[in-house]
């Protein structure tokens, strides 16, 4: 019996020990990295001091046997959020043209649509436009209702289609619009100016921004009398996408003439300026800290 008390209280005291050799790592100054801050496992076996025989015949049960590590304790770290935006000129651009027809008979309606359609094809490849830059993006039929004396009658149809035409110089689409209102394309839904150096922009406003976090985690660290040391972790919260703005305005502008006022129209719509584009970024940004 006092064999048993003795391994007992041995287990115990190294149970103390290495829970004070873990909290001993809790102070600003004296963290380690993970891989490093760890103590090693103390164990004790009861299997290999088992009690004599005399012991088990008494009716005491075995030691069980256990393990001791040290608290888990990660290495003390700083942690910091950092948003940088890096502004690029518009080089291309994107135009959504919406092409409506009406037709007494839903089949003519329907040929009549595709025709329209061809020809504004015909019209923007012969200014140049690649045709794979020229989508079909919706199209949809319906019936045209007349109401009269309460009773519902169908008196023609109305079909529309979509088509989105992406990759378009900007010094070349001011000479596009004229040229598609000239050819009676006059419902435009959107112009979209985007940038052909995002990648690029977006990789340097990453860097602006991880040099923006190291100066907000030192600041951190000196007022709470630390140093700023290694990155523990780094995060992208942003969304990679595409710089782009939509000019609504000329859009509406360009739809809001009528034949009688297109020369109006064609003069305002080939002065393009799209500005400035932003591409923005934002990160978090842990340290490790001593």
């Amino acid at each position: 019996m006092k064999n048993i008390q003795k391994r007992l209280k041995a287990g115990y005291l190294l149970f103390n020990a290495a829970v004070f050799a873990a909290v001993s790592f809790m102070g600003c100054g004296t963290a380690a990295p993970p891989e490093t801050a760890a103590a090693a496992p103390v164990s004790v076996d009861a299997a290999a001091n088992a009690p004599d025989s005399q012991e088990q015949a008494a009716g005491t049960a075995p030691v069980p046997s256990f393990t001791v590590s040290p608290l888990n304790n990660a290495s003390n770290t700083i942690t910091v959020n950092s948003s940088e935006k890096v502004s690029v000129i518009p080089d291309i651009a994107e135009v959504v043209y919406a092409v409506r027809t009406e037709a007494k008979e839903a089949s003519a309606c329907q040929q009549k649509n595709t025709e329209d359609i061809n020809q504004v094809i015909s019209l923007l490849k012969n200014l140049g436009v690649a045709e794979s830059s020229i989508q079909t993006t919706d199209y949809f039929m319906h019936p045209i209702y007349n109401y009269s004396n309460n009773t519902q009658r169908i008196t023609g149809y109305e079909a529309t289609s979509t088509l989105t035409v992406s990759g378009l110089p900007i010094d070349s689409l001011g000479t596009i619009l004229t040229e598609s209102v000239n050819a009676g394309i006059n419902n435009i839904q959107s112009v979209t100016y985007q940038s052909g150096r995002y990648d690029e922009a977006y990789a340097e406003a990453l860097r602006l921004a991880v040099t923006s976090a190291k100066a907000k985690a030192d600041a951190l660290a000196e007022a709470g009398g630390c140093t700023v040391g290694s990155i523990a972790s780094i995060r992208e919260n942003s969304n990679y996408g595409e710089a782009r703005y939509t000019d609504y305005a000329l859009a509406g502008q360009i739809r809001s003439y009528g034949a009688a006022q297109k020369e109006m129209a064609l003069e305002d719509s080939a002065a393009i300026m799209p500005g400035d584009l932003a591409v923005d970024v934002n990160i978090t940004v842990e340290y490790f800290i001593q």
